[in-house]
């Protein structure tokens, strides 16, 4: 009559000792998905600088040829008005 208290005990024991794996299982996987949304987070950062660096360029380029155009039509016009003038 002795064993049945003691298969009990060690039943009881085995079932505490997966619930403890059971939870630091949870807590690790926990701290995974913190460290993969650590990195998405930095993938993201990545990418909104290549597109903020990228679309400055090409603002700078465009601002480029609208200066040298302005600056091209108004030759022209002085050019013409020297013409007229002379």
């Amino acid at each position: 009559m002795k064993i049945l208290p003691t298969i009990t005990t060690v039943v009881f024991g085995l079932a505490l000792a997966v619930a403890a794996l059971g939870q630091t299982s949870a807590k690790q996987d926990i701290k995974d998905a913190g460290h993969e949304a650590k990195e998405a987070a930095k993938d993201a950062g990545s990418s909104v600088v290549k597109g903020t660096k990228s679309t400055g360029r090409a603002i700078k380029h465009g601002t480029k040829r609208g200066v040298n155009k302005v600056a091209s039509g108004t030759e022209k016009g002085a050019d013409k008005i020297r013409e007229k003038t002379q």
